[in-house]
C-alpha cells in the first residue's frame, strides 16, 4: 500500500521560501537529504470558461519529494516531522499543506481511506512539533479510476510565552462607512443592533461617543487559535486571556474617516506601519467623500490593500451590486491596476487569502452585514489564513541590528509615571534596558531605562522587531518627550538632521510646485512642516513629474532612516517618494 501511495501522494506547503544558503543551513542542520523548497504563488490568472473556485488541473512543479503519508515508518515519520518543523519556522509559526498531489503538480487526489489515513498522520506530526491543523477544504477531482480527493490543510503552532504571529490592519474608508463597528462586531462578538451600539467600546474621547466619528488612532485585538477558532471579547476574556489563548493576532488601527482629520489618518499609515489596509465602503452611498483619499494613500505608501462593503442590509441587492461594479472600475484604471475578486463563499475566501499575500495586484472584494451578520464568516476565514508578507529569516534579520523604537503616544499613569507608546523597528527590547531617547529641540539625545513592558494590554518581558508595544519610563520627564521622536541603542550614535534630501514623485499640484513651498512631511513616526529649499536639476515640477527635492525642517531637527518611504501634502497638493541622504546639512 505504501508503494501505491508513494506514486500519487505528496505534501506541499505554502509557507515562503527562504534563501538557498538558507536552505543550506536547515539541509546541514536537520540533516534530511532533500531539503524541499515550498511553492511561490503563481498570479493566479482566471482561465475563461472556468469557476473562479475550480482548482486548477496542474500546480507549479517544484523538486521532487517523496512523502509516504499512509502508515510511514518510524524514520520516515521522523523525515516528515523535522520538515514540518522547518516549513513552521519558514513560516513564522504557520504551514498550508495540501495532500492528493503529485510531485509534478498534478492534482490526482486519493482515496477515502487514504485521505483519512493521511490527516491522520499529519495530526500525529503536527502534535509532535507542537502543532494543531485545520481542515481548510477538500474536493473532489475528475478520476475515471475512483472517486478521489485533494484536501488543503492549515498547520499552526500553539501559542508559547506570547510569541504569537502579530498582523497589523490599518482600517480605511469615508466617514460613517461602518468602520469602527465592524471592528466592534469581530472583536467583542456581538453583532451591532443597527443604531452603533457595537462602536461604542472602541471610543476613546466623549466627543466621539456624541457625534459617533472617530476623530483619533485606536487598537482593537482579534485573535485566531491552533485549531482556527475565533478568540475574542464574547466571553467575558481580558485582553491577556486572548493573548494567552491565541497562535495569531489582527491588531486592527482604528483610523478617521472624515477629512479633518486626515492627518490622523497619514500619521497612522507612516507610523505604525500596517502589514495591510482594509478599506470599508458603505453599499449604500458607494465611492464617497474620502474613499478615493485613502485608496491612493494606502497604495502611494504600498500596504496590500483589500475592500470590505458594509451595510448590504440597508439597500437591495442592485445596490450592492452597482457598488461592487463601481469599485472594480476604479480598481481596474491604470493608476491602481488591480484584479478586483469577489468573495460570494469560504473557498473563495481560502484562495483569495492566499493570493492576496502573494501577488500585490489582487484585491479581494467583501460584501457584508454588521446587523445581520451576513458574510461575516468569510471575512474571519479569511483573516485566519492570512499569512504574513515577511518570513522568518527578514525577521531574524531586523532582530540582529540595534535597537530601535519609535514614540508615536506618551502617557502619564499614575503610580506607574511616563509611558511612551510605539513600534520597534529593528534589535530586541527587554525590561531593565538602557537606551537614549531624542532628539530634543536642542539636538541632544537623554538616558533612561526601560521598566517594564506591556504589548496588547498584558505585560511582556522581551519586545522583538516588528512588535507594538507601550514602554514603562519610570520617572523620566514626560516634557522632555514629544511624538516623533525615537529611543535607540546607545551604541547606534545616531545622527540628527535639519535639512535632507529625497526622491519625490509629484501626485497632484494645482500650479506648479518650486522652491519656497511649504508642506507637511510625514516620514515613519516624523510629522513636521518642511521649507523646499531647492529642486535640483530643476526650476519647478508639475504633477506626474519626478525629482530631488532638498526639504528643511521648520520646528527642530529629527532623527531620519535613509531610504525610508516618505509623503508629503499641502492642502491639494501631494508627493510621495524616500528619504535619500541627510548630509546636506547635520545639527
Amino acid at each position: 500500500m505504501d508503494a501505491q501511495v508513494a506514486n500519487h501522494c505528496s505534501i506541499k506547503s505554502a509557507a515562503k521560501a527562504s534563501s538557498p544558503q538558507n536552505a543550506a543551513d536547515s539541509r546541514a542542520e536537520n540533516t534530511p537529504k532533500k531539503k524541499p523548497r515550498t511553492r511561490r504563488g503563481r498570479r493566479g490568472k482566471r482561465r475563461r470558461g472556468k469557476k473562479a473556485n475550480e482548482p486548477p488541473p496542474f500546480l507549479p512543479p517544484e523538486v521532487n519529494i517523496d512523502l509516504k503519508l499512509v502508515n510511514p515508518t518510524q524514520y520516515r515519520f521522523e523525515h516528515l516531522a523535522t520538515q514540518l518543523k522547518w516549513r513552521l519556522q519558514e513560516g513564522r509559526g504557520e504551514a498550508v499543506y495540501q495532500i492528493g498531489v503529485e510531485d509534478n503538480g498534478l492534482l490526482v487526489g486519493l482515496t477515502e481511506e487514504d485521505m483519512k489515513a493521511s490527516l491522520k498522520t499529519l495530526r500525529r506530526m503536527a502534535e509532535k512539533v507542537g502543532a494543531d491543523i485545520t481542515l481548510l477544504r477538500e474536493r473532489e477531482v475528475d478520476c475515471d479510476r475512483a472517486r478521489r480527493k485533494i484536501a488543503e490543510v492549515l498547520v499552526r503552532k500553539v501559542p508559547d510565552d506570547q510569541q504569537f504571529l502579530d498582523l497589523r490592519v490599518a482600517v480605511l474608508g469615508n466617514v460613517d462607512s461602518g468602520k469602527s463597528t465592524l471592528l466592534g462586531v469581530l472583536t467583542q462578538g456581538e453583532l451591532d443592533n443597527g443604531r452603533g451600539r457595537a462602536r461604542l467600546n472602541l471610543f476613546r474621547h466623549l466627543h466621539e461617543i456624541q457625534t459617533g466619528r472617530t476623530s483619533s488612532i485606536s487598537f482593537e485585538i482579534l485573535g485566531f487559535n491552533s485549531k482556527g477558532e475565533v478568540v475574542n471579547y464574547s466571553d467575558s476574556r481580558t485582553a491577556e486571556e486572548i493573548c494567552e489563548s491565541s497562535s495569531k493576532m489582527i491588531t486592527f488601527i482604528d483610523l478617521a474617516g472624515h477629512y479633518k482629520y486626515l492627518k490622523t489618518t497619514i500619521f497612522g499609515l507612516t507610523s505604525y506601519c500596517p502589514d495591510f489596509a482594509m478599506l470599508v465602503v458603505a453599499a449604500n452611498t458607494g465611492i464617497a467623500g474620502t474613499t478615493r483619499e485613502h485608496l491612493g494613500l494606502a497604495m502611494a505608501l504600498k500596504v496590500p490593500i483589500f475592500i470590505v462593503v458594509s451595510k448590504v442590509d440597508l439597500c437591495g441587492k442592485s445596490t450592492v451590486e452597482k457598488t461592487v461594479r463601481q469599485l472594480e472600475r476604479v480598481l481596474k484604471l491604470p493608476g491602481c491596476n488591480k484584479v478586483p475578486m469577489v468573495v460570494s463563499n469560504p473557498d473563495d475566501a481560502v484562495t483569495a487569502a492566499q493570493q492576496f499575500a502573494q501577488s500585490s495586484s489582487v484585491t479581494p472584494i467583501f460584501t457584508l452585514s454588521s446587523v445581520s451578520g451576513e458574510n461575516l464568516d468569510l471575512l474571519k476565514v479569511f483573516f485566519n489564513i492570512l499569512p504574513p508578507l515577511s518570513n522568518s529569516k527578514e525577521q531574524e534579520e531586523l532582530m540582529q541590528q540595534l535597537t530601535e523604537f519609535q514614540v508615536d503616544e506618551i502617557y502619564s499613569v499614575p503610580d506607574v509615571g511616563t509611558v511612551v507608546g510605539g513600534t520597534l523597528y529593528s534589535g530586541v527590547c527587554r525590561e531593565g534596558d538602557r537606551l537614549v531617547v531624542g532628539p530634543t529641540d536642542d539636538g541632544r539625545f537623554l538616558r533612561l531605562k526601560v521598566c517594564s513592558i506591556h504589548r496588547n494590554r498584558s505585560g511582556c518581558r522581551v519586545l522583538r522587531a516588528g512588535q507594538a508595544a507601550t514602554l514603562a519610563l519610570g520617572n523620566f520627564d514626560r516634557s522632555l518627550l514629544r511624538k516623533g521622536m525615537v529611543m535607540v541603542s546607545p551604541k547606534m550614535n545616531p545622527t540628527i538632521c535639519w535639512q535632507f534630501e529625497a526622491a519625490i514623485v509629484l501626485l497632484f499640484h494645482a500650479k506648479t510646485f518650486r522652491r519656497g513651498f511649504q508642506v507637511t512631511v510625514h516620514v515613519g513616526n516624523v510629522r513636521q512642516t518642511a521649507t523646499v529649499e531647492c529642486l535640483l536639476g530643476k526650476e519647478e515640477l508639475r504633477t506626474g513629474e519626478r525629482a530631488v527635492v532638498c526639504f528643511r525642517f521648520l520646528k527642530h531637527p529629527e532623527y531620519l532612516r535613509v531610504g525610508a518611504k516618505l509623503l508629503f501634502r499641502e492642502g491639494v497638493t501631494k508627493g510621495i517618494g524616500h528619504h535619500q541622504v541627510t548630509e546636506t546639512e547635520f545639527f
